[in-house]
């Protein structure tokens, strides 16, 4: 059993895409994956990308994803020194990547510079390896 860090960037991915389920993996996310998430499916109905009623029934599926939400104290220093050793900013994409250290076997992200960035200090894996688990798995 492998266990992936999922950003909004795949997560959003996997839920137009239909994604069943990691079958026998588990899926890891830090707890600001809902917000991201959210604000990403609100502004592409705000920007006219996605019409309301797909993006809430988008919002739905990710409710119903079996991700485990992580947000600990030892996640929140990880992610503010790893913030800090690759010059970001913020500290969002810095807690995939702690996570992903603590706990996760692998992260996907569809963001090319974040993950040019996270293979640095964490394995990758693609988006298509999860889709392949969850057609199988549906």
């Amino acid at each position: 059993m492998a266990r992936f860090v999922v950003d909004a960037s795949a997560v959003l991915e996997l839920v137009s895409e239909e994604f069943a389920g990691p079958g026998d993996h588990e899926l890891l996310a830090p707890t600001l994956l809902r917000s991201q998430t959210l604000s990403s499916l609100h502004e592409a109905v705000y920007h006219g990308e996605l019409a309301a009623e797909v993006a809430t029934e988008r919002l739905e599926r990710i409710g119903r994803l079996p991700i485990r939400l992580l947000g600990d104290a030892v996640l929140r220093r990880r992610a503010w020194r790893l913030a800090d050793e690759l010059g970001l900013p913020s500290t969002f994409d810095a807690e995939y990547l702690a996570l992903t250290q603590l706990q996760g076997d692998a992260f996907i992200t569809l963001d090319e510079e974040l993950a040019r960035r996270a293979e640095q200090v964490v394995t990758l894996a693609s988006i298509d390896e999860l889709l392949t688990i969850g057609r199988a798995s549906g």
